[in-house]
Formats: C-alpha cells, structure tokens, sequence
C-alpha cells in the first residue's frame, strides 16, 4: 500500500463525492461535480493527491477504475480562462508524489482491467511532462523492471507503457530495445504480454526516423512470428495492430512479402484450391460451369468450414491489413501477382456470403430500413473497391476475371450477385483499363437482368449504375443500346426494391448522357415511371411503396434535366401529380416525398422554360409559400435546404418574372447566409467524441469541432444568391449592398472552401448587377477590391488564390477595365502578387528537393498551382500586356516538378 500522504478527513470527503459521481442521480452528480470543480480550484494538490491515492486503496475494482480515469482527465484539463491545466498548478513535491502513487498501483495494483487504467493516466502523465521539459526519472528504470518480472500481469502493463510511452526507449542503444520487444514478443505463458509488446514495437518503430528503422529492422521478424502460433481468436488483434504499421510505415513490410504470401491465405481463402477457371478471353467450353466458386474447405476432422463468426473476423482482420498495404505503398505491391489474387479472391468469396434466408425481409424492407443490411459482406466488397483504388486496373483486372465469368454462370444467386457487385465494386479504380474490355463486361452484366433472384437483378442495376458513373461517357456513347433495352424494362419489375433501383440506375446513366441519344428512349423511361409514380392510374387496388414514389420523381427530374425543352411533352402529366403532392404531403412520414417533389417541379420548369412553366407558376409558388411560412418542424433536417434550392429553380425558370417573389424569398436566404459557424474548440489534451453532422478540422494549429451541416447551408446560400443575382442584374440592384456586406467577409470564411469560392464567384456577378441598377457606389468599390488584395496577399490555397484572381479580374472589367482602379490598388495588387509569386517558387523549391512519394496528389497540387499562375497572368496582362511580372510567373511556372511527364514515363516503362 502507498503511503497516507493526505488527511483522513480530505480521504473521506472524496470518497463520498466520487461515490456521487458515480450514481444514477442527476441532482447528486450535478452536485458532485460541482464539488470537484470546487476542491480543485482551491487546493489541486490536496484534492487530486486524494483523487490518486483513492485509486489504489478502493475497496471496489470499479472505483479504483472510476477514480484514475477521473484523475487523467482533470489533470491536463484547463483549470482557468487562460487555458493553464490543472497539473501547470501542482507543486514539484506534489508531482512527485502523484508519480509515486501511480508507480505504487503500475506495480502492484492486481486486477488486469484496473491495471490497464493505470497505463492510460501513467503515459499520459509521462508525455505531457516530456512536452513541459520535465522527464520522469523514475518510470523508465521501474518499467524495465517490470518486464522482467515473473508476473504476467506486470510484464504486460511495462509493454503496454512501452507501447503508449516510445520516449523512454527511443534514445537507448537500439540493439538493447530489440532484445527487450523481442522477448516480449515471444513471451512463452501469455498472449496478452505478446500484444503489448507488438504495441510497444509499432510505437517504437513509428518514432524513429528512417535511419532508425534501419538499425531496428530484426525486430521485424519477431513481430509477423507472432501470428502463425496464436489460438484464432487472437488473430484478429495482432493483425490490427499490424494493420497501424502497414497505414503508416509500410516499407517496412518490404522484405517479407514472400513469408506474408505464405502465411496469409491460410487466413482469407479456403484450404482446397477450385483450380483452372473459365476466364472472359477462356471460356468454359461446356457452356454451363462445373466451376464451384467459392469451393467448400474442409477442416481437419472432416467438418465443414464456419464461414461466420470467428473465421469470419480473422477473414476480415486479415483483408484489412492487406488492404491497407496495398494502398499504403501500391508500387510495392502491384507487381505481385500473387498478393493482388489472393485479396481479390479473398474479397469475391466474402462478398458471395449472404444469407440464403434473408431474401423475403429483403423484398419488403424499405432500403432506409433494412435489416438483412447488418448481414450484408460490406466489409469485403469495400475493400474490392479500395484495393483496385490503389492497385489500378493492369493489377486487379486479370485476378477478377479469372474468377468473374465464373461465378455469374454459378447455379447459386448469391455468386452470380458477388460477381455483378464485383464488377461495381473495381470499376472506380481501373476505369482506365477496363475502358478496353468494356464491350465483355457490357456483355457478362447485361443477361443478369433477367435472372430468376431478384437480387441478382438488384445487383445488375447497380453495376450498371456504377459503371455509367465510373466510365462516365464511354457508356452511354458506346451501349445506350444494350443497357436501355435492359434498364427499362427492368422498371416494371415486380418488386419495389428492383425497379425502384432500376430507376437508380438510369439517374447515373443520364448525368452523362447526351440529350440526343436520351431523346428516343424518353418516351419509353417517362411512362414506365409515370406508372410506378401513380399505379392507381392503371390499376385502383395498387398501392406505390413511398420510397419507389421518391425515387421515381428524382429520376424524373434527373431525366427532366437531361432532355431539356424535348421533355414539355410530358410536361401536363406530371407537374399535377407533383403539385398534388406538395399540396397535400403534409405527415412526418412523407417529408422527404414533398421534397423531392419540390425538386423535381423546379427542375421540370426549367426544362421546358417559362412558357410551359408559366400557368403552373402562381400555384407552384403559392405552395412554396405556404411550406415555408408553415410552423418550423425540428425534426425535418431537409426543408430549408430544398427550400431554398427550389426558389432558385423557379428564378431560373421564370427568369425577370420571378422579381416580385424577392421579398419572401431573400430574407430567409440572407439569414442562412449571415449565419455563424457552430463550432467547438477543443482542448489540446482534450479527448472528443464524434458526433453525428460534426467533423473536426484544425485551424491554427488548435482543433476545432464544424457542424457541417449549417456549413453547407451556409455554401448553399451563397450559390443561391449567385443564381438569382445572375438571373435578375438589374433587378438584383436593391439587394447588391446588403449581399456585398456578406460576401466580402465570406472570401476569409476558411473552414469552407464552398463559401470562399462561391463568394468569389458572386462579388463580380453583384458589381453587374450594381452597375446596371445605379446601387453601385465607389466605396462599395474601393473596398471590395481592398479585401481581394487582402486576401490574395494571405491566401495559401492554390485553387482559392485562382478564383481571387478570376473575382479581381472579372470585377475590374465590370466597372471598367484598369483605369478604373485607384492607384493605391494598383499597387496594393501588385505588392500582394509578388508576395504570392515567392510563396509558389518556394513550394516548388522545396518540392523538387525531395522525392515525389504521392505522385498523383502533387500532380493536383501543382495543376492547382499552375490554374493560380494563369490567372494571376490574366490579371497582369489586362493591367499591362508586357508586364514585367509575367516573366516571374513564367519562371515560378517553370519550377514545377512536371509530374505528368514523369507519370507517362513510368506508365511506358511499366507497359
């Protein structure tokens, strides 16, 4: 037992508000809480002193666990306005003795999951007084102890410390650290202490520089040797924490791919290997298959493999470490052959694992809702789709075509799925290859649509559907046919889940789609559609599931859109069946049907534009009126957003004519747009929780938490005022002030790239607007063009710094070219570019003097970079068609480290 080092009065008194804290209670822990807050800002040393040596001397597991939790949150939690922790208050004798306490328990405290608290507050105390310049001397001798100890337990909890505390072992003699992991990793009593250790050895070899990893790479072996003798359930665990190593230090896997091929299809494939398969350019020349995929393992005893359960998470541990190497280093791994067959082949057997008896509840749930979903092989049909991301179509190609055909000629419903969802899975990712082979995988989709198992027709709309997304153009060009002659009938499919997919599928095909190789199908898509929007037309006792409804309308508008003025002739049967919906969709439950309704309406008006609009104008927009000065539900999320999506539809659609909705429409507008972000700042030590529509960015250098969705509403409002200022120049004139007002500080908005570019985009369409309406003043002027310099001197983003150009140079010719400028602009811009011009130089500088690891990416980044030079010449060129200037923008242009000429050198050597 350690020491009494407070008195036993203070004991007591923490014992019973700890007691509190844990309760059920409210009140009491409110209470408790504020007690807390209380005794630690008045004497933190007493207090959290109490706190430490409670957590050894509970008498209950749960207390002694409660209690370090507790003590590692307040210590590192501001105590004040100024942000200064809790442990900056404490004494060097108090530190001292809060170690001492914690070193006590590390040692000695007996309960496993205890200990393991114990761990968490012990390296996070050692690391955040690393950080301050204040070692702890006494940890590390104590923790080499430690695991040397004869107990199971403690030489676990030294790993384990290792592990979350590289420091104390990152400046010893590198051979000295090996020997010590390395017999942790082959501790003979304890799984456990084997785990803590492979921890401790992927932190450690993640904190060392490249040079170090060098010097530590015996530890390699030892640390993949601990996999073959682990009992399955095991498995799982080590494979993750391999999986870390592979995301960030992959190379280091380099020198023992071979003894992972031999090691890991015993993991992620079945023992009895099928043999030679039919392929697209082999056929089974029987025509039927006698291929069984995937084949039936046997086990040692003669019973069959357990495909769920534990196999099924050693499966999928397995597929995620390979998964996460191949996209972690692809060029160490496409050239083996052998690696890329087996994650494919493991990925096409788990997606071919459904179960038989979900097919019923799967034809009656609502896709929203369905509950066969949680059965459903994401796992693996996901990684299909990131492994062929990474690999590319030459890699994955060849290995999923050897096992494709086959498996859509299965006698079971389940394979030919996985094969048909195989196809959408890889097609993002070698979309460049499969360009080549498109017309035989057209051919192997396109007899799927009429199977017997519904699935299966589920599965071929959405390979269709996905291939029309990632060969956006190349399909619809080149097999309109085949896949209108299948799609369409396919939406008079007798269950709701495949036509309404279906349905899906054409909203894909028709976003790439030409308007003229869309007209002669029109006719055909719209009056199938028509018949699932409104069955009881042709047959009373018909009642539409609502999500078929809803789907329906979208893939109306979608096909409204692409057909343009072809699609009035439909016009007169459809805009009253959505003005009935509007008009009447009033429960919770149909919110989002009325939405869509409201989308589909807008895009129709446009489509066939104001003549045919114009009757149904008055009633369209009365019904907008009404929704939006309806009572706010706080429940319907969507609303707003279609709302004000819609507005902007009618104002396309009615073009000058919309001018006197500007009153009900712009004050909600302007509201959104004005709004603030909701965020939350973080703490540095703090740790936070996801939450739902909240994403976490960090902002300089402190970590901030977005509700991401009033950001996008926030974009969506200025893009919508970009519309109607467009749509209306002059008659915008009475709103330019107040809208300039907002989107000048929405150029500085930097947690939303959409708000800068949109704001932008605006400033210059609003000068139009002010010039032509007389509501343009030059100081409206001067200081617009002030914050543009402003922020084209400051602004760091290659693609934004574009659009700033664009914005100055579009906004300089709307009042009147360069001689409308003031000079102290003049110069103000030029001052601001010279600075951008160095800032670019000295990225590309910095670029080309180390080696490219992600090409692609620093391809984007300078192609952005090279959008911001022309622009940036643009501008120079309107000021002075021989510039001085533009020479420096050629030579910064001119650093570039020309990666695309790099790119096709390597594609050359590798073909």
């Amino acid at each position: 037992m350690a020491d009494v080092v407070v008195p036993a009065e203070v004991t007591a008194e923490i014992t019973q508000i700890l007691s509190n804290l844990v309760l059920g209670d409210n009140a009491i822990r409110q209470s408790a809480e504020q007690a807390v807050d209380e005794r630690l800002a008045h004497t933190p040393d007493l207090y959290l002193l109490a706190i430490a040596q409670f957590a050894t001397s509970a008498d209950t597991e749960l207390m002694r666990s409660f209690s370090l939790v507790l003590l590692r949150r307040l210590l590192f939690r501001p105590a004040n306005a100024q942000r200064v922790p809790l442990y900056d208050h404490l004494g060097s004798q108090a530190i001292e003795t809060l170690q001492r306490i914690l070193l006590h328990s590390l040692h000695h405290e007996p309960a496993s999951v205890v200990r393991r608290k114990t761990v968490d507050t012990v390296t996070d105390l050692s690391n955040n007084a690393m950080k301050r310049g204040h070692p702890w001397p006494a940890l590390q001798p104590q923790v080499f102890a430690m695991s040397e100890s004869t107990d199971v337990l403690t030489r676990e909890a030294a790993f384990r410390v290792f592990a979350g505390c590289p420091n104390l072992i990152i400046d010893l003699q590198t051979d000295a650290v090996v020997a010590i992991l390395q017999k942790g990793l082959q501790d003979p009593q304890s799984t456990e202490v084997r785990l803590a250790s492979l921890r401790a050895s992927v932190a450690f070899l993640t904190a060392l520089d490249l040079n170090g990893q060098a010097q530590a790479l015996a530890l390699m072996y030892p640390m993949l040797n601990t996999l073959p003798t682990l009992p399955r359930p095991q498995q799982p665990a080590f494979l993750s924490v391999l999986t870390d190593l592979a995301g960030s230090n992959p190379h280091l896997f380099l020198p023992h791919i071979p003894a992972l091929l031999k090691f890991l299809p015993s993991l992620l494939l079945p023992v009895v290997d099928a043999g030679p398969t039919p392929t697209v350019a082999r056929p089974n020349p029987g025509g039927g298959s006698t291929f069984a995929f995937p084949p039936v393992a046997q086990s040692t005893n003669g019973e069959d493999k357990d495909p769920t359960g534990e196999d099924d998470e050693v499966r999928k541990a397995a597929l995620e470490f390979m998964t996460t190497l191949s996209e972690s280093k692809p060029g160490m791994l496409r050239s083996e052959p052998a690696w890329v067959e087996i994650v494919v082949r493991g990925c096409l057997e788990g997606m071919g694992e459904i179960r038989e008896d979900d097919t019923e509840a799967w034809l009656e749930a609502d896709p929203a809702e369905d509950p066969t979903d949680d059965s459903y092989p994401h796992t693996y049909e996901h990684s299909l789709d990131r492994v062929a991301c990474a690999l590319g179509g030459q890699a994955v190609l060849p290995p999923a075509f050897t096992f494709i055909p086959a498996m859509l000629a299965s006698h079971d419903w389940r394979l030919r799925h996985a094969g048909l969802m195989a196809i959408a899975s890889i097609a993002e990712g070698t979309s460049k290859v499969m360009q080549g082979e498109l017309g035989k995988v057209i051919d192997l989709v396109i007899p799927a649509f009429s199977d017997p198992h519904p699935r299966v027709r589920y599965a071929a709309c959405q390979c269709i559907g996905q291939l029309c997304t990632d060969l956006e153009e190349v399909v619809q060009e080149k097999f309109h046919g085949p896949i209108f002659a299948a799609l369409i009938p396919a939406l008079e499919a007798p269950e709701a889940r495949v036509h309404a997919h279906a349905a899906a599928a054409l909203i894909n095909f028709c976003e790439g789609v030409e308007r003229d190789t869309l007209i002669p199908y029109l006719d055909s898509i719209v009056e199938r559609l028509l018949k699932l929007l409104n069955p009881a037309a042709t047959d009373a006792s018909k009642q539409p599931k609502r999500y078929v409804q809803e789907q329906v309308i979208t893939t109306l508008a979608m096909v409204a859109d692409a057909s343009e003025a072809t699609f009035a002739k439909h016009y007169a049967s459809i805009m009253p069946l959505l003005l009935n919906v509007m008009q009447n969709a009033n429960g919770p439950e149909y919110r989002k049907l009325r939405v869509k309704a409201m989308e589909c309406a807008g895009l129709i008006a446009i489509a066939v534009g104001r003549d045919v609009f114009r009757p149904d104008s008055r009633t369209f927009v009365e019904l907008l009126m009404r929704i939006q000065n309806s009572p706010a539900d706080p429940n319907d999320t969507m609303l707003s957003h279609f709302l004000i999506a819609t507005w902007a539809k009618v104002c396309q659609a009615l073009g000058e004519e919309f001018e006197p909705y500007l009153p009900v429409v712009m004050p909600p507008l302007l509201r959104v747009a004005s709004s603030k972000a909701d965020i939350s700042i973080y703490d540095d030590e703090e740790e936070h929780e996801d939450r739902d529509g909240w994403e976490s960015i960090s902002l300089d250098g402190r970590q901030v938490g977005v509700k991401t969705s009033a950001l996008e509403d926030k974009c969506q409002a200025f893009e919508t005022l970009l519309i109607h200022a467009s749509t209306l120049n002059a008659r915008f004139g009475p709103y330019v002030s107040q809208v300039l007002e907002l989107a000048l500080p929405g150029l500085r908005f930097y947690i939303h790239d959409g708000v800068q570019e949109a704001c932008a985009m605006l400033i210059p369409v609003l000068f139009s607007c002010g010039k032509h309406s007389g509501t343009l003043t030059q100081q409206m002027v001067t200081a617009t063009f002030s914050q543009i310099i402003n922020c084209i001197g400051t602004e760091s983003d290659a693609s934004f710094l574009a659009s700033l150009f664009k914005c100055f140079l579009d906004s300089m010719l709307v009042i009147g070219g360069p001689q409308a400028l003031a000079p102290e602009l003049h110069a103000g811009l030029l001052e601001a570019t010279k600075r951008q011009l160095q800032s670019l130089a000295d990225k590309r500088k910095a670029r080309a003097a180390r080696p490219a690891e992600d090409k692609e990416e620093l391809m984007l980044v300078e192609e952005m970079e090279d959008f911001a030079l022309e622009d940036m010449a643009k501008v120079l060129r309107t000021l002075d068609a021989n510039h001085p200037l533009l020479i420096a923008v050629s030579s910064v242009r001119e650093l570039g480290l020309h990666l695309s000429e790099l790119d096709s050198e390597d594609e050359g050597a590798a073909s």
